[in-house]
Order: C-alpha cells, then structure tokens, then sequence
C-alpha cells in the first residue's frame, strides 16, 4: 500500500462507506504476510486474553450481584434477575452504537492511520456521554411511569431501587467501551486487565458490605461497622463506583498511547459513520438480549423459582460467552487490520484461526457445564427451591455452548470486515423465527416448563451459528473483498 492511498478502498473494486472527511494519512504499514496457523494462533491468544479477562470482569460483578443477593432471599433474586435484564437490553443498545469503532479503529490501524484512530475515540467518547445519559433517563423514567399505565409486579419497588441506582454509571460503562475499542484496535489491551482486576476486588468487598451492612464486622474496622445494610441497593451502588473506577484507569491508559489529538469539534459525518455501522450491532445485541428477556417473562409463567434458576444458569453462561466474545474481539482486530493493509489471505486465515479457537473453548466449556452440574449448583448457593430446575437447565446450556460461541466469535470476525448488517438479521430470524416458536411449542404446548423455553434457545441459536459460518465463507473467499468500513 502506498503512502496516501485512502483506507476507504484499499483493494481495488471494493465498496465502502463514504469518507467522514475527517480521515488524515500518515505513512502506512506495509501489508503482511500471511502467517502461518500456529504464528495466527499464537497473536490471536496474545491479543484475545486480556479482551477475555476484561469481558469475564465485566461479567463477575454481575455474577458477585446474584451471589451475594441469592443470600439475601429470593425476592431480591427475582427482582435483580429482571433488572439485570433490562440492564442488558439497555446497555447493549449503547455498546452496539459504541462497537460501530471497532472496524473502524482496526482498519485505520492496519492502514497506518493512527491519526484517525484517535480521532474515532473522540467522537465514541461524545457518543458514549450522550447515549448513556439518554438511556438512563428513558430507564429509570420507564420504570416509574409503569403503575401509571395499570403494570405493576411485585418486583417493582425492588427493580426501581436497583435500576436508579445502577443508572448514573450508564455514561461511564459506554465510555469503557469507547476506550476499549481503541485500545484493543491499536493492540494495546493490558489496561483492561488492570481495571477488570481492580474494579472486581472493590466490587467483591463493597457488595458485601453495602448489602448486609457492617455491624457484623470486627470492632477494628471501626467506621465500616456504622456501614448501613442497603440490600439491593448496596449492590447496584458497589457496582456504579467500580464502574467509574474501570473507566479511569482505562482512560489513563489512553493517554499514555503515542499519537495524542485535542479534543475536536464533534463532526457529524463520523458519528453517522459510527452509527451505520454501530446500529445493526445494537440490533443484533438487542435481539440476543431480548430473546433472553422474552425468556425470563415467560419463565414467570411457571413461578418465582423457574426465573431465578433462569438467572443463575445465565449468570454461569454468561462467562462462557465472555470468553468467547472476547476471542471473537480479537479475531476482528486482527481481521480488521488485514482489511486495512489490504490483505485478503490474512483476512481469511484470521478468521478461521478465530472460529476454530472459539469452537475449540466452547466444547471445553460444554463438556464442564454436562459434567459438574451439581458442583454449579453449590457453588453458587442456590435456595433450596430453586435446585431442581438447575440440573438440567444447565445440560441444555452445554447442548447450545458450541452454537452460542461460533455467533459470538463470528460475528466479531465479520465486524472486521465492516460487515454488521448480515449478523444482525440473521440474530433476528433465527432467535425470533426459529428459537422462539420452538421455546412456546416445547415449554407451554409440551408441557417441558422452563426446561422447553431453553430448548427453544439452542434451536435458535444453532441456526444462527450455520448461517454466520456461511456468511464468512463467502465473503473471505470473494475477490476483492466485498466489504470494508
């Protein structure tokens, strides 16, 4: 690639978006070779592991959320296990809009075109302020306007206490996310294991403390001892500050990259870019999130116990898909920048070495879920009532694991490409044309209970995991490539 050849048609022929304007060329790197598998394999884990431990973070607190609260009696489970899943539905709109940098900052990085990247970091960090204030006030404002239109439950005082709470660290979480999008697109990714470190043993004592209070601690700790017991309150407000502490030390650690801008006038011609790309990814998250919160209502269908043992095995699964989106995170810097230095045959080797690695972990992660059901089950403190159903809830989550990693990694492999638009649609039809007809056929039409809505889950999830390999397939193998951001 040539100095000043603009990254928006690296290969000849191939389409892109129309240029921000704001794209400023600087030397570029010489395209790679094409490595070999173990030489791929080798810088797709040196990439993928600190993404991994950041995303497995980011989950612990949830997970520290329902461990401790499962302590504190069911009703506090039941009613974190909804707000949880209004959190998700309402973060993942943000992080979708936010992910739209990720080719972005990838391909400008793989171009040589530091310049943009940094820039591309700006304008998600305006995104991210606006976005999260927006979604926490339609949250928090939602909830408060549900007895007023006749919906009222008994979880809802609870989920209001949670929610405002959890609110004010909306902006601060999507800021995360913009900081994370460009450190792992210009490859430096070891902040985020500090934070994730850091943020998770503030989160693990303050949860404790904030729920039950101090009066119960050693008479040397003095001053905690006056701590007052908040209950679900105590854990939305532990998990706000580690928020807020995650972003800080992510943020210096943006600082101390080479290559600083001023903080530029937002330009709208960016953040529309960011947008076309972000919001099939917002839609895909929504759809993905949603068909689990779809899930849960229907779960209450069948008693208070069916959605807290929906929440305990989601809180489980939840870190397997984190190991597996943080692979597939990887896989789309490392696809991203072959796009960028106009490689093909890196772009192909990338992402299958990325499929592979993420098939390969999700057979592991099946075959413990299928074999130590009942060690999860302890693990976690489950109430008695709500032990039956774990077993084999937690043996349909070993059947899907393998369909749940290929999407999760495929579809970061072709968001690399600047692909989000195919993933999205496929997440829709398969979760809500297949899973769910299936989920109501088998869990209230056979009679299988909460058991038969998760089967439902994995025949959704399989289809979507035949179709995102077939996408990929055809797209890689295209000459030139057909897509780029």
């Amino acid at each position: 690639m040539k100095r000043g050849v603009p990254l928006r048609s690296p290969v000849p022929g191939g389409w892109s978006l129309p240029s921000s304007g704001c794209d400023r060329f600087l030397p570029s790197m010489s395209p790679p070779t094409v490595t070999s598998r173990g030489a791929e394999l080798r810088e797709l884990w040196k990439l993928a592991i600190p993404i991994i431990i950041a995303q497995l973070g980011h989950s612990l607190m949830g997970f520290v959320d329902t461990a401790v609260l499962a302590r504190a009696g069911l009703a506090e489970l039941s009613a974190v296990a909804i707000s949880n899943t209004v959190l998700f539905v309402v973060i993942s709109l943000g992080a979708g809009l936010i992910m739209g940098l990720d080719p972005q900052v990838s391909q400008s990085f793989g171009a040589g075109n530091e310049a943009r990247a940094r820039l591309l970091l700006w304008h998600g960090s305006y995104m991210a302020v606006v976005a999260g204030i927006l979604f926490a006030l339609v949250m928090v404002g939602g909830l408060y306007l549900l007895p007023l239109l006749g919906v009222d439950f008994v979880e809802l005082p609870q989920m209001k206490d949670y929610l405002t709470w959890r609110a004010p660290g909306l902006p601060l979480i999507l800021l995360f996310f913009t900081a994370r999008a460009y450190l792992q697109g210009v490859g430096r990714t070891g902040a985020l294991v500090v934070a994730t470190i850091v943020a998770n043993a503030v989160n693990l004592v303050a949860d404790v403390l904030l729920v039950f209070g101090g009066a119960g601690l050693p008479a040397f700790l003095g001053p905690l001892r006056e701590v007052p017991a908040l209950g679900i309150k105590g854990a939305a407000l532990s998990t706000t500050v580690c928020a807020a502490l995650q972003w800080f030390i992510v943020a210096q650690a943006v600082r101390r990259v080479p290559g600083e801008v001023p903080a530029p006038r937002a330009e709208w011609a960016m953040i529309r870019k960011t947008v076309w790309l972000g919001l099939p990814i917002s839609l895909h998250i929504l759809a993905d999130e949603g068909i689990y919160a779809v899930t849960a209502m229907l779960a209450r269908g069948f008693g208070p116990e069916s959605i807290s043992a929906i929440q305990i095995v989601m809180s489980y699964g939840i870190f397997s898909f984190a190991v597996t989106s943080g692979i597939g995170n990887a896989g789309s810097v490392r696809v991203g920048w072959a796009v960028g230095a106009g490689n093909p045959e890196q772009v192909r080797q990338s992402g299958r070495v990325a499929l592979a690695s993420g098939a390969l972990f999700t057979a592991c992660s099946a075959l413990a879920f299928a074999a130590f059901p009942q060690h999860l089950v302890r693990l976690i403190g489950a109430p008695a009532e709500v032990v039956p159903l774990l077993v084999p809830l937690l043996m349909v989550t070993a059947l899907f694991q393998f369909s749940d990693g290929v999407l999760g990694v495929g579809a970061g492999v072709l968001r690399g490409m600047g692909e989000t638009r195919f993933t999205s649609v496929a997440v829709m039809a398969g979760h809500y044309g297949v899973g769910l007809p299936v989920a109501l056929l088998l869990g209230y039409g056979l009679g299988q209970g909460v058991v038969g809505l998760w089967g439902g889950l994995c025949a959704g999830l399989t289809t979507m995991a035949l179709a995102i390999i077939w996408r990929f397939e055809r797209l890689s193998t295209s000459t030139p490539l057909p897509v780029q951001a």
